[in-house]
């Protein structure tokens, strides 16, 4: 049960929830050269609306865009958040960006590491050793010393000296010492605990001498510290264990339910909890109950995220998937996979068909594997190679490809002789070649790779550019990014250029609803120019 020590030594090496805001996309855009300064290159920006129509030109400035709300200037060596209009309007006293986790700015200089809110407000300046990030909070060190702002209150805090300390995914501060750990945000700071880990974005684990319990995102308990053994299954669901009783928790703000309990044993093994009666098989549980009460079970299998094969002791078997039974127990399989569109794969003699719901056959047994039904279509293996069936059996491309994907859009992406290529629900090819590789990209479209060079495809499969970019990425409607050597531009989505490939990088500013195109020449600069920075003074001035 203890995992503090690995999930110290993890969150010292990345943000918390960095992973969670890239997954979620929320950092829309970071630019490569955000991090460190670019060499002292003067670079200039042509400013477009999203019709690409020229609105300015941008001189003297080196500019990354983060988000929609933030905008970076690293010109003359001064790191600067920029509006809208990218006048700078925030000095970040710093040299860098060290990661932007929204909407905290985290910022290194020659002292040390500092924060800033997304909006310009200074969080702590850049003297700290390390600044961890949570929704609300920041926690920031300097030696063993830690400090906690938070955004509600808008106030910062010194919250006391430990070896190490985290801010844990609940917003708690987890502080740890050789004489064990602490919680220096809860109403009892000092209180010491032998273990503490995290659980989720609800809860901690902890363990003291009289056994474990959780504790919410206020610090308190919600379950008192008296468990044997206590096990997280998923989401706010746990497996427990206290004295000859067995239980299953369900966290909750206030207090722990414990929403089934039992002096029968409960196994939780392979990602089944199974309940014996008298050391028979009779139960198969859920998180919170019992999914299946069965008299005359032999044994359960898993087949597939919570789906199950139940074997009973008259020979038959049934697929038992979440919610209840799939297919009820039948003779004359050896196993049913779960299936999609009323169609379940089941073997049957060494050899994989399909029946339906009420368990009779619909396509006969006569494959090596099968997957699920999709748009009406199934991928089947033969002698080693895959093809496709439809619902009445009948095949529409025989077993001859190495790799297959299931339909999508009437699509499906397959391949042959070390080639990929797109088929159609006729079986036929969409493409007059093939490719290295093909890929799905936003809104359906195909990315296709031909010696590490990118084309374009529509998603009904219709070529729209041949590989020839060393990068392509779709923005949005109708604007395709590309590059070829060092040079980027913007492509419609029938292949045409809207902006040539030109540029030393483009970048979508989705929040100001404009395009920068970024070019880069070496000015011959005046001493008068020098003198103020690179900034020619107005005549007259």
């Amino acid at each position: 049960m203890n995992n503090s020590d690995n999930q110290f030594n993890l969150l010292a090496q990345l943000p918390i929830h960095m992973k969670e805001h890239l997954r979620r996309g929320t950092i829309l855009y970071i630019s490569y050269a955000l991090f460190s300064f670019s060499s002292l290159k003067a670079q200039t920006y042509e400013v477009y609306d999203q019709n690409l129509k020229l609105k300015s030109r941008l001189e003297y400035d080196q500019i990354s865009i983060l988000s929609e709300s933030v905008r970076i200037s690293t010109a003359n060596n001064e790191l600067k958040l920029l509006s809208k209009e990218y006048k700078p309007y925030i000095n970040l006293k710093a040299e860098k960006v060290d990661f932007y986790d929204q909407p905290w700015l985290i910022v290194k200089g020659p002292d040390g590491t500092g924060a800033f809110h997304e909006y310009g407000e200074e969080i702590f300046p850049p003297e700290y050793e390390e600044i961890q990030t949570f929704f609300t909070r920041l926690l920031a060190k300097k030696g063993n010393q830690y400090w906690v702002y938070d955004h509600s209150t808008r106030e910062t805090g010194f919250i006391g000296t430990f070896d190490e300390a985290i801010l844990a995914t609940n917003g708690q501060v987890i502080g740890k010492s050789a004489q064990g750990y602490f919680l220096p945000l809860s109403s009892n700071p000092e209180k010491l605990y032998d273990d503490i880990w995290q659980v989720n974005e609800n809860y901690l684990g902890c363990k003291e001498a009289t056994g474990f319990g959780l504790i919410n995102r206020e610090g308190n308990y919600v379950l008192q510290p008296v468990i044997d053994h206590l096990v997280h299954l998923e989401d706010d669901y746990f497996y427990a264990f206290d004295g000859n009783q067995y239980m299953l928790i369900r966290g909750r703000e206030g207090k722990a339910f414990i929403s089934y309990s039992s002096y029968h044993k409960i196994t939780l093994e392979d990602g089944m909890m199974l309940e014996y009666i008298h050391g028979k098989l009779r139960r198969v549980m859920n998180n919170d109950g019992i999914l299946l009460d069965q008299t005359g079970m032999e044994k359960v299998i898993p087949v597939g995220e919570k789906h199950y094969n139940v074997h009973l002791r008259d020979n038959t078997i049934g697929l038992l998937g979440p919610n209840g039974w799939e297919v009820k127990p039948i003779e004359g399989v050896e196993k049913i996979l779960p299936g999609n569109e009323g169609y379940f794969g089941a073997l049957k003699n060494g050899n994989f068909g399909y029946i339906n719901k009420s368990g009779d056959w619909v396509i006969e047994a006569q494959f090596e594997e099968v997957r699920k039904f999709n748009e009406g279509f199934a991928a089947i293996r033969m002698m080693g190679l895959w093809g496709f069936v439809d619902r009445n059996g009948s095949i529409i491309s025989p077993a001859k490809f190495e790799q297959v994907s299931d339909f999508r859009r009437g699509v499906a992406t397959v391949r042959q002789s070390g080639k990929n290529n797109l088929l159609d629900r006729n079986g036929n090819f969409l493409l007059t070649q093939g490719y290295d590789r093909i890929s799905m990209g936003a809104d359906n479209y195909f990315i296709s790779e031909n010696n590490n060079q990118f084309g374009l495809i529509a998603p009904d499969g219709k070529e729209i550019i041949e590989p020839k970019f060393e990068e392509l990425r779709r923005e949005e409607l109708n604007r395709v990014l590309v590059r070829i050597g060092e040079k980027y531009g913007i492509m419609d989505e029938q292949g045409d250029y809207l902006l040539p490939i030109y540029y030393k990088n483009i970048v979508f500013d989705q929040g100001a609803k404009q395009i920068l195109a970024e070019d880069e020449y070496q000015f011959a600069l005046t001493t008068e120019e020098e003198k103020s920075g690179g900034k020619k003074k107005k005549p007259g001035k």
